[in-house]
């Protein structure tokens, strides 16, 4: 019982924290692009090829 009284704040502590890193990402813009990234993979860059 008395670890609990320990690890319940400790708990709560951290997704708190977790939430505010997440809310911190989102209005920074980190979630604008989700597509973005992932048809950046089908683009050839011409830079760097050799003839």
């Amino acid at each position: 019982m008395n670890g609990l009284v320990f690890l319940i704040p400790i708990a709560l502590g951290l997704g708190m924290l977790g939430l505010a890193g997440f809310f911190w990402s989102l209005r920074k813009g980190q979630f604008d692009d989700l597509d973005g990234a992932a048809l950046r993979i089908f683009v050839e860059d011409e830079e760097g090829k050799e003839p």
